[in-house]
């Protein structure tokens, strides 16, 4: 079964920059479609975005288009989400998570990774 294992949370300030990368072992990383979800203090887990197998199709969740960016490096199993201008509501644990799918929308979100907090200071 696949392990996925994010990094790269931290502190940052509002308006600044954070990328986080989540790495996959134990399957074949770059035939699946992979996404980030959060969850912030008292509220339930959203979803954050997506991306194909291929890297070529994403999705986003309006609260974050146009400042968030998710991508792939299939060479290195990586899937990376660079977060810009943030803002202190996008203080959450953020989690990576893998679909069973080639292609988008997500599907059958069964693994998933430890997560990794993001904290944004205004």
């Amino acid at each position: 079964q696949v392990q996925l294992v994010e990094s790269g949370g931290g502190l940052a300030q509002a308006g600044g920059s954070l990328r986080l990368s989540c790495a996959a072992s134990g399957r074949t990383f770059g035939r699946y479609a992979m996404g980030w979800f959060r969850q912030a203090p008292g509220k339930e887990r959203e979803f954050v975005a997506a991306v194909s197998g291929s890297g070529r199709m994403t999705d986003y969740a309006d609260s974050v288009k146009g400042r968030f960016t998710i991508s792939r490096d299939n060479a290195k199993n990586t899937v990376y989400l660079q977060m810009n201008s943030l803002k202190p509501e996008d203080t959450a644990v953020y989690y990576c998570v893998g679909g069973t799918s080639y292609s988008l929308p997500l599907d059958n979100l069964e693994v998933w990774g430890q997560g990794t907090l993001v904290t944004v200071s205004s």
